[in-house]
C-alpha cells in the first residue's frame, strides 16, 4: 500500500483537457481500488486549482459541479486548501502525485515543475521529458539525435510556407499542431489548396504545424514504457485501426476505431519497436508511463510521437482489467518518491557570496 495522500492531477488549461478528466477519475479509482488514500486535483480552464473526494467521480463534471469543490494551492509538500471565506482552512501533505494532465502546461512540464518547486514527488509528464515530446517538432530533432527513424518533416508557421512544406512532404500529407495530441486539428491535404487550409487550420490552435507525407500503405503501430525497480518495462504492442484511414478523435474516444492487442506483425519487427522503446526510455531518464506511436510502411519502421501522459495511462498494454493495472500505477509512484528522495540527497551549494555584497550594492543609483 501506498504511505501517504496521493494527488491525482488532471484537466488545465487545454484542449484536450475533457480527455484529461477521464484520465483523471479512472487513475484516482484504480488507486483508490488498491487502498491508497486519493486526492484529487483538478485544474480549471482558468487554471484555478480544486480538490476533494467528490472529484473522482466524472458525473460531477458531466453535472458541471467541479468548481463547487474547494479550491486550493500546491506549496510545501503538499496542498494548502480554502474555505468558503477564501482564507486557508487546513494543510494536506502529499505523499506523491501523478499526472494526468493532457496537452498544455500540464503535459508539457509545467505541472511537473510546479510540484517538485513544491517538493512533491511526480510521476509522468516530468519536466525534460513533458516539455521535449509535448512539442512534435522537438521530438523530431531530440529522436535524430539518437538516431531513430522518422518521417521527413517541414514545420510551417504561416500558410505562405505550405509551398516549401509541399516540396518536402508531397502531396498527399498530413498536417497537425506541433503541441497538440488526441488528434485535435490533425488533416490530410490531397491538394495544395487543401494543404493551405489544413495549415491554417493546425495554426488556429498552435504556433507551428507539423507537415509529414501521407503514408497510405502504413500500420500504426503503439507500445507503452514505465521504469520500476532498477528496469525499464515495455508492453505488447498495439495496432490501432481507423474508420477512415486516419485516426481522428472520434476513433480514439467515440468508439470509431479499433486496436488490436498483440498487433498481428512479425516477431521480430515487435521485437525491434520493444527495443527502440526501451532505448529511447534509458537514454533519456524518461519516468512514468509513456506510449510510443510508431508508423509502420514497407518493412520501415518511424517513430511518430512519444506521449508522455498517454491518454487512460495506457493501463491497457499493461493490464487485462483496472484492478490488474493497480500494481503497475504503485509502482511509477514509488520509483518517484525514490528518485525525488535520491535528488534531495544531493548536495545544495551555499556560497555566502551575499556576505560581501556592499549595503547598497542590490539598490540602482
Amino acid at each position: 500500500m501506498l504511505l501517504g495522500n496521493v494527488a491525482v492531477v488532471f484537466g488545465g488549461q487545454s484542449n484536450e483537457s475533457e480527455i484529461s478528466v477521464i484520465t483523471g477519475t479512472m487513475t484516482a479509482n484504480v488507486l483508490k481500488s488498491g487502498g491508497a488514500r486519493v486526492i484529487p486535483v483538478y485544474i480549471s480552464a482558468g487554471g484555478a486549482f480544486y480538490c476533494g473526494e467528490e472529484l473522482a467521480d466524472i458525473n460531477v463534471f458531466k453535472r458541471g459541479e467541479e468548481l463547487k469543490s474547494p479550491r486550493c494551492i500546491v506549496e510545501g509538500g503538499g496542498l494548502h486548501i480554502f474555505g468558503k471565506r477564501g482564507k486557508i482552512k487546513k494543510f494536506m501533505p502529499i505523499y506523491a502525485a501523478i499526472n494526468c494532465c493532457h496537452g498544455g502546461i500540464g503535459e508539457g512540464g509545467g505541472i511537473g515543475g510546479l510540484f517538485a518547486s513544491a517538493g512533491i514527488p511526480m510521476a509522468g509528464g516530468d519536466i525534460f521529458g513533458g516539455s521535449a515530446f509535448m512539442d512534435k517538432y522537438y521530438t523530431k530533432i531530440l529522436l535524430k539525435g539518437l538516431g531513430v527513424k522518422t518521417l521527413p518533416y517541414f514545420v510551417a508557421e504561416s500558410v505562405s510556407d505550405v509551398p516549401a512544406a509541399e516540396k518536402v512532404t508531397g502531396l498527399p500529407a498530413i498536417v497537425k499542431p506541433a503541441r497538440l495530441g488526441s488528434s485535435i486539428g490533425v488533416a490530410r491535404a490531397r491538394s495544395s489548396g487543401e494543404y493551405s487550409f489544413a495549415v491554417e487550420s493546425a495554426l488556429c490552435y498552435d504556433k507551428r504545424a507539423l507537415c509529414e507525407p501521407y503514408i497510405a500503405d502504413r500500420r500504426e503501430i503503439n507500445c507503452a514504457a514505465y521504469y520500476a525497480d532498477g528496469k525499464v518495462v515495455v508492453s505488447e504492442c498495439e495496432e490501432a485501426f481507423s474508420s477512415g484511414g486516419l485516426l481522428t478523435f472520434d476513433d480514439k474516444y467515440s468508439g470509431g476505431g479499433r486496436s488490436v492487442i498483440p498487433a498481428d506483425i512479425p516477431e521480430q519487427t515487435a521485437a525491434e519497436i520493444k527495443e527502440i522503446t526501451r532505448s529511447v526510455y534509458f537514454s533519456l531518464g524518461m519516468r512514468g508511463i509513456s506510449r510510443f506511436d510508431y508508423i509502420l510502411s514497407g518493412g520501415e519502421i518511424f517513430l511518430s510521437e512519444v506521449n508522455t501522459v498517454p491518454g487512460s495511462m495506457a493501463w491497457y498494454l499493461f493490464a487485462p482489467s483496472f484492478r490488474a493495472f493497480y500494481p503497475v500505477l504503485k509502482a511509477v509512484i514509488e520509483q518517484a518518491v525514490l528518485d525525488f528522495r535520491a535528488e534531495k540527497g544531493k548536495l545544495l551549494l551555499k556560497t555566502g557570496i551575499l556576505a560581501s555584497v556592499p549595503q547598497f550594492g542590490g539598490k540602482l543609483k
